[in-house]
């Protein structure tokens, strides 16, 4: 029992910190959604009300309170006239003229609901009630011989009633009763409310014209920062946000500005070391291209002439050997050289095809297609829309012939699949090319490293036409390269 108590006594503190987090956050995430304007606009119509409620009841109760102490001195100086009035009067038995002392004391005060003289002995000798005295109002108040004035507060049908008794004559002659209603105070406390209450209202209005003017003159120029900044996000660099004043958030504008500038500054030198870098990859390429050109040349023309004429004077010894041995040989040596022959023109039709000169891109990748399939047990399926109208440019031929060469050329050596797709696509101004293949596949999140040179020399020809190859691959799900090169 004692273990349960103390781990009780440790877990609730925890679980009320942990309610007090929620409510905590849920409220947060509440205000933090709130634009600043509305913030601002709350809080001050919120002071403003809070001061002019606060006011208001405070002016209403000290008002209420006031009128109330006056309405019972009041009574009492009206009590204590009418009963100095009334003595002779009560004396000489002259009704006529109490009764008249009573209708004037109520026709003059508005505050008089009721008012009426009692003899000596308890009897009630005038009154101002014209459908008869109410009963039990007699016993309600009274006030001793000796008393000054008893003042009572009596609730009735018609309200509060401040009931006063003075005794006329230190009680010899009677007693005078007046009773003052409360509407008048009430209508008096309900009159300066309202008046309070149109006050409120209008300060208010003031005050929430007066926020929406501070809000914009606040929040303006953090609105031209965050434009800027969503500006500078997208790669805009030219945004100066005009400081407005020199507060926090003038320097915090001076402060944006020379970062702008910094970027700014970095992004021109960033843009020039790429376009050098371009500049130095097109020409590699290039001097790449026209090496290959050379070497296909100098294969096809010198070694493939050496070759052929090597073959021909192999069979024309073979014709004129009359011994079975060096028959054989020569024979062999023949298909050796002509072997070697077919791999070197091979060789100078990968390094650079005559074809894709002469004839253009359509063309140089279905002979490329033809020869691929002839090595290698894939089966590929080549479609090239749009291509026949007009031949683009080399260098966008050359690019997209060497992209899709190094494609199927790693999924010969990589994929091990068995079928593969090639799709070639002119649409508008842009050039769209898609290869895919059923194979191993990789996870493409490993292509951007330096190990993958061939991906990354496919990316570079792209990016130096502003294009882009886009890779998509999972490990038994086969890959897809996706190039996209404008024209």
């Amino acid at each position: 029992r004692i273990t349960c108590h103390a781990a009780l006594e440790k877990t609730m503190p925890t679980v009320s910190h942990t309610l007090t987090d929620r409510l905590f956050d849920r409220f947060w995430r509440l205000a933090g959604a709130v634009s600043v304007r509305t913030k601002i606009v709350g809080i001050i119509l919120g002071l403003v009300l809070l001061l002019g409620l606060g006011t208001m009841l405070q002016v209403r109760q000290a008002s209420e309170q006031a009128l109330l102490d006056q309405l019972q001195e009041q009574s009492v100086a009206l009590g204590r006239d009418m009963a100095a009035r009334a003595t002779d009067l009560i004396l000489i038995n002259d009704l006529y003229n109490l009764h008249q002392l009573l209708n004037e004391t109520r026709n003059n005060n508005s505050h008089v609901s009721y008012a009426f003289i009692v003899d000596a002995d308890g009897a009630v000798l005038v009154h101002t009630f014209g459908e008869g005295f109410p009963p039990g109002l007699l016993m309600a108040n009274s006030a001793a011989a000796g008393d000054h004035h008893h003042t009572v507060v009596l609730e009735t049908n018609e309200g509060r009633m401040w009931d006063t008794a003075v005794p006329i004559f230190d009680g010899q002659a009677g007693t005078a009763r007046i009773g003052l209603t409360e509407q008048g105070v009430r209508a008096t406390v309900t009159l300066l409310t309202w008046q309070m209450v149109l006050t409120i209202l209008i300060v208010s209005s003031v005050g929430i014209a007066a926020a929406i003017l501070l809000t914009w003159i606040v929040t303006r120029p953090i609105l031209d920062l965050k434009e800027a900044a969503q500006a500078v996000g997208q790669g805009d660099f030219s945004q100066r946000p005009r400081p407005w004043a020199d507060d926090e958030i003038g320097e915090l504008a001076v402060a944006f500005n020379a970062m702008t500038a910094g970027l700014a500054q970095a992004e021109k030198e960033r843009a020039e070391r790429e376009q050098l870098r371009l500049q130095l990859l097109e020409k590699v390429i290039g001097a790449q291209e026209d090496e290959r050109r050379r070497i296909a040349r100098e294969l096809h023309d010198e070694t493939g002439q050496a070759l052929t004429s090597l073959l021909v004077r192999l069979k024309t010894l073979d014709q004129l050997c009359v011994q079975p041995v060096l028959h054989q040989q020569v024979d062999e040596l023949r298909q050796l050289v002509g072997q070697a022959l077919d791999n070197v023109r091979n060789l100078a039709r990968e390094l650079r095809p005559s074809v894709l000169d002469d004839l253009g891109l359509a063309a140089a990748l279905e002979r490329y297609v033809q020869d691929y399939q002839s090595h290698h047990p894939i089966q590929v399926d080549l479609m090239m829309l749009g291509l026949a109208e007009e031949r683009l440019t080399p260098a966008v031929e050359t690019a997209l012939y060497r992209i899709v060469q190094e494609s199927l050329t790693n999924i010969a050596r990589h994929a091990q699949a068995q079928t593969a797709s090639v799709l070639l696509e002119r649409r508008g101004n842009q050039v769209r090319a898609i290869i895919e293949d059923d194979g191993l596949g990789f996870d493409s999140r490993q292509a951007s490293n330096g190990d993958h040179l061939g991906l990354y020399g496919m990316r570079e020809r792209a990016e130096l036409l502003q294009g882009k190859v886009t890779i998509e691959s999972e490990p038994g799900q086969g890959t897809s390269v996706f190039v996209e090169v404008p024209l």
